[in-house]
């Protein structure tokens, strides 16, 4: 009845969830296919909500779920730019341009940005071989500086600091959060439930089926692709040893795996609140959703604290009227700039942004 005429855009559910209402863009993209991107992500979820849209008598309600914050983005506001793709039918594979470029030297990257696009290259650390590596690539693919695309972005109407113009001005953020020490305590069960689940297998027969070769000839890549997942690296040792050690040292390495795993977790977790609060809560304006927060530490309250407050925000949206709920505001310092650069003459580094600055000269002092 929650999910009675919605549609879930995601990649992560259940089985039980996928029987009561219908998901799309689940285990729709081979493992092999390293240069799918989040463009790609957004073209087909903005088609899937469309189609929806004009073959429904009565509007549909996509519901975004996830995960990867920047992908959710990519569907709310007009913030991605479209580079130039191999013609349909061409011969020969089609060339990933950034990932050519990234195996350049950091500091040739920064050079070469510098070059054509200053500006840019002032926002961006030298050594972010990825966002450099991105920024080229749209000059060279479009003929026009990265930041000349951005601000054209954020001129348009209704456009500001996040990018263009919202795609659906009627949109809503819920975001559940939960107490540190609870989140990290959940975390590292559902590491433990994965293992108990058959993670283990799972990755035995991905290695064997698309890694092991990699492995024997030094060319794999936990950079690009499915590889770079979270799951994946962390088990390496484990996997590349495993019937060649003795059963001592791979139960140590096993053990090695389980516990970077449930660290790089909680560290992805942490990162993705840090997210919606620098991105969404610490720049309001007219082009950003409210956010309404939903505290999800007691999981005994899950009726009182998610499922009840929740249904009554989208049913407030739906009917045009105000939410009983206030959505939540953080105080943020207009001013402050987290692109500026700062030299630290003790320690011989770039630092990027007034915060990071202020908060290593105040410990300095």
């Amino acid at each position: 009845q929650v999910y009675k005429g919605l549609d879930i855009i995601t990649n992560k559910v259940s089985p039980q969830e996928q029987r009561l209402c219908r998901h799309h863009m689940i285990s729709f993209v081979d493992p092999l296919v390293s240069n799918y991107t989040v463009v790609d992500f957004r073209d087909k979820a903005v088609a899937l909500i469309s189609f929806h849209a004009a073959a429904c008598l009565a509007e549909p309600i996509p519901i975004v779920v996830g995960g990867t914050n920047y992908y959710i983005e990519s569907l709310l506001w007009k913030v991605l730019i479209n580079t130039k793709e191999k013609p349909s039918g061409a011969p020969g594979p089609v060339s990933d341009r950034k990932v050519e470029l990234e195996q350049l030297d950091s500091a040739e990257l920064h050079r070469r940005l510098s070059q054509v696009d200053p500006e840019m290259a002032a926002k961006l650390h030298p050594h972010d071989k990825r966002k450099v590596a991105r920024s080229l690539q749209v000059f060279e693919e479009t003929g026009i500086p990265h930041s000349e695309i951005l601000h054209q972005q954020q001129e348009e109407e209704g456009g500001g600091p996040l990018g263009g113009p919202l795609k659906y001005p009627h949109s809503c953020i819920l975001w559940l959060h939960a107490d540190q020490a609870a989140l990290d305590a959940r975390l590292e069960k559902r590491v433990d439930a994965m293992v108990a689940a058959g993670l283990l297998e799972e990755l035995r027969d991905f290695h064997r089926r698309y890694n092991r070769q990699k492995v024997a000839e030094n060319r794999q890549d936990y950079q690009h692709g499915i590889f770079q997942s979270i799951g994946f690296k962390e088990f390496h040792e484990y996997l590349v040893s495993e019937g060649n050690c003795s059963p001592e040292t791979s139960a140590l390495l096993l053990e090695k795996g389980i516990q970077a795993l449930k660290q790089v977790t909680k560290r992805y977790a942490r990162r993705q609140n840090k997210w919606v609060r620098n991105r969404f809560l610490k720049r309001p304006g007219p082009n950003v959703p409210p956010v309404y927060g939903l505290e999800v530490s007691d999981l005994l309250r899950w009726e009182e604290d998610v499922l009840k407050p929740a249904l009554e925000i989208v049913e407030s949206f739906i009917q045009g009227r105000e939410p009983p709920a206030e959505p939540l505001r953080m105080e943020h310092d207009e001013k402050e700039n987290k692109r500026s650069h700062h030299m630290c003459e003790l320690c011989d580094r770039l630092i990027i942004g007034d915060r990071e600055w202020a908060g290593r000269t105040q410990a300095g002092a």
